[in-house]
């Protein structure tokens, strides 16, 4: 046996990663080097411009601290649909062990998982929490165990063997030649300003401890603020994780004399919600997993008149009567992201304004797949997933939703500032 693999699947990032942590064990423990893979399939679902430019721009950053801690890295940039996607096989062939992260969108795989992607590993949660009031008190009594900062992995034995014949070269200059070779979708372009990578990520984490924590709780809900951390992407790629993000946040609220719940709360109990409704449930992408009564209610009404009737090439090039709905929806294809609280606003009108609800949910889970960088993960089904009523509770009474939660127009004018988002969204590139 040639070396310990660490095959990076959901933790595309060297620091806070207990999955790299546990292969780096077991290479000092056998005497071996240890490599760190990661591929980038083009035959992916959704597989864009936008998303191989996010994560390729992270490569470069990991393949200089892999090298300062002397831990080999092979990365797989198949070209073609017809190419093989994944070069796991053979160098698990080779390997004394693999490790990988516990990713429960990626499939059962044979090698030992480690949850890197959560504070509380999941697999600790036993069974579906339906609510956050039923997860909260689980993961505040497990958070003390957890809530620890990983040091850097140290490797006995340097990998100092050549690179895998399939290894790409990626710079930070050559990433868009390596983008335009791939048979990917290359309609949806990258998104300006939104720069992927682990230095990118610790410059959004730093900016929003500096500027915006402070004022989270008063103003995570209003999009003209700018008070969220813009932090869902480089958590969805794996560049940030959960654990030194919760850290270096409590750290700077202790240190500032500030309060830092609100924003923990998300970051920990919100998103964790996320990751167990995935795990434990069969098809996270279904009306089927809804509770009972979201769906007896969503069924009751599904027939009910709906005041305006759109379909799916109307809702993604943002041609509704609603001002703010299209603005939502501009700034998902411009930037890649949606602010959270409009975000539900959004979803709560592709289910107002479909035929049934099941094709509701095909449309926002689409178009979140398709255009959010934050999509395709846990989280991106999660919030999805509540427009329906997941993780909520009933509500009173009404047309098309029944006893869903119901949002307005007229609601989020009299709570946030309606006007100027959708002026700065107008002056969106």
């Amino acid at each position: 046996m040639e070396y310990v693999l660490y095959w990076a699947r959901a933790a595309r990032r060297v620091e806070g990663n207990r999955a790299l942590h546990r292969a780096a064990r077991l290479a000092n423990e056998r005497g071996l080097p240890l490599l760190f893979y990661e591929e980038l399939p083009c035959a992916a679902p959704y597989a864009s411009d936008r998303f191989h430019t996010f994560a390729l721009e992270g490569v470069p950053e990991t393949a200089r601290r892999l090298a300062r801690l002397g831990i080999g890295y092979a990365f797989y940039l198949p070209r073609r649909r017809a190419d093989p996607q994944s070069m796991v096989e053979p160098l698990a062939g080779r390997a004394a062990a693999v490790v990988t992260d516990d990713e429960p969108l990626s499939g059962e795989v044979p090698y030992e998982c480690v949850d890197a992607s959560c504070v509380v590993p999941a697999g600790l949660i036993p069974g579906r929490q339906y609510a956050a009031y039923a997860l909260r008190p689980k993961i505040r009594k497990l958070l003390p165990r957890y809530l620890k900062p990983l040091p850097a992995p140290e490797l006995e034995r340097p990998f100092t063997g050549p690179p895998p014949a399939f290894h790409s070269t990626v710079t930070e200059e050559n990433i868009a030649e390596l983008v335009s070779g791939c048979e990917i979708d290359h309609s949806i372009r990258p998104c300006p300003g939104r720069r992927g990578g682990r230095a990118a990520a610790e410059q959004k984490l730093a900016r929003f401890l500096e500027r915006n924590l402070a004022r989270y709780a008063g103003e995570k809900n209003d999009p003209a603020a700018h008070a969220t951390s813009a932090l869902s992407p480089y958590l969805a790629f794996g560049h940030l994780g959960a654990l030194e993000t919760a850290l270096e946040v409590r750290e700077y609220a202790a240190g500032h004399k500030l309060i830092a719940d609100e924003f923990l709360e998300e970051l920990i109990v919100r998103r964790e919600l996320a990751y167990n409704f995935c795990r434990y449930t069969g098809d996270p992408r279904s009306l089927a997993a809804l509770p009972d009564w979201a769906r007896s209610t969503l069924a009751a009404h599904a027939r009910d008149p709906r005041p305006n009737l759109y379909i799916w090439e109307e809702f993604a090039r943002a041609r509704t009567h609603d001002p703010l709905w299209n603005a939502a929806q501009k700034e998902l294809l411009s930037t890649g992201t949606i602010h959270g609280y409009y975000r539900m606003y959004w979803g709560k009108k592709i289910l107002e304004w479909s035929a049934t609800p099941e094709e509701a949910l095909a449309t926002a889970l689409d178009l979140n797949d398709r255009y959010a960088l934050d999509g395709r993960s846990p989280n991106g089904y999660a919030n999805v997933l509540w427009c329906f009523g997941l993780h909520d509770r009933p509500w009173p009474e009404r047309a098309i939703f029944g006893t869903v939660r119901w949002m307005s127009y007229e609601g989020m004018r009299r709570k946030t500032n309606v006007e100027a988002y959708i002026r700065e969204v107008e002056a969106l590139p």
